[in-house]
């Protein structure tokens, strides 16, 4: 009998030391942020272009906000995204804002879409600003973009420029 006792205290410690060292579930880590900018030039589109918007010139922050797991997953994903822009043709109106994977000199299909609504933004003196909030983005995307996002850029577009008026990489913030 004196030899059964060791053995379960001995037991009944192991187990105890192994359930406060487990983590719980799969509980969500607070969320964090991951900046990006993209100087947008119409000479960055393919093929560049050249007519009455060519002057035009704009700067996108890009802020991904990540929620991961207790494991480091992520779990959910959105977007913020700030553009200023000069140097248009004054009312020039957007039309649309992306982001598309492909490295420079390459064009890709839409991989996020702003959603911007034809004639929401307008430049009356050829240059502003707009901002879109909470984008709601998948987790493959967040993870695509985040593990190479030199190879995805950021355009903006227009009625003279449907396929997109200026682009650029997405480079992280410091």
């Amino acid at each position: 009998m004196k030899r059964v006792f060791p053995c379960v205290v001995l037991l009944s410690l192991a187990f105890g030391l192994a359930a406060c060292g487990s983590e719980p579930g799969a509980s969500p880590s607070p969320a964090s942020t991951e900046r990006f900018t993209a100087i947008l030039l119409p000479a960055n589109e393919v093929p560049a272009i050249t007519n009455a918007e060519a002057g035009g010139s704009a700067t996108a922050t890009i802020t991904f906000n990540v929620t991961k797991d207790s494991a480091g997953y992520v779990t959910a994903a959105s977007m913020d995204v700030n553009v200023t822009a000069s140097g248009f043709p004054n009312g020039t109106a957007l039309t649309n804002a992306h982001i598309h994977p492909g490295a420079a000199g390459t064009n890709g299909s839409v991989f996020v879409n702003v959603g911007l609504s034809a004639g929401e933004v307008t430049f009356p003196s050829g240059g502003g600003s707009f901002s879109k909030t909470g984008i709601a983005l998948t987790v493959d995307q967040i993870n695509t973009i985040l593990a190479s996002p030199s190879s995805y850029y950021f355009n903006i577009h227009t009625a003279l420029n449907p396929n997109g008026v200026a682009r650029g990489q997405l480079t992280r913030a410091q």
